[in-house]
């Protein structure tokens, strides 16, 4: 284990029927709001990345839950400010998009070394909240949805 990141990645963007979406702020960039992120670990397959990544960041089992691979993948560059997480001269990360249908919003454990709040907003406001372009891309998948119910 050389202790650098994979630069492949899942993002989560957990979310009701009626599209609200949970949002955490991250403690390392205050305002910084974003959905449930994170980078696989070696071995894993994406499926087991999401959920690892939903449990260590909420609390919540995505296995009880709707989660659902949007073949959705976006291609960044990473922030220079986070490259030293990764092996020297990697500059790109592969973003994998789920979701994650809850049937209301839930209460969340945060891991505190990771986000210091969580908010839930309708689908609109989420996308205009988040600093991510592809995360705010992700989320407007929501637009698209056929309203449930």
């Amino acid at each position: 284990m050389t202790g650098h990141k994979i630069p492949i990645s899942v993002l989560v963007v957990i979310h009701t029927p009626d599209r609200q979406v949970l949002l955490l702020e991250r403690a390392d960039h205050p305002g910084y709001w974003q959905s449930v992120t994170g980078s696989s670990e070696q071995g894993e397959n994406l499926r087991q990345t999401a959920v690892r990544e939903v449990r260590e960041e909420t609390g919540l089992d995505a296995e009880k839950y709707a989660l659902t691979d949007w073949d959705l993948q976006f291609d960044f560059e990473i922030f220079a400010e986070w490259r030293h997480r990764y092996a020297p001269g990697v500059t790109h990360n592969a973003e994998h998009v789920f979701g994650l249908e809850l049937p209301q919003p839930l209460p969340i454990q945060m891991e505190p070394r990771e986000h210091l709040n969580f908010i839930w907003l309708p689908h609109e406001a989420a996308v205009k909240k988040v600093f991510s372009w592809s995360n705010a891309a992700a989320i407007e998948r929501l637009y698209s949805a056929p309203d449930s119910g």
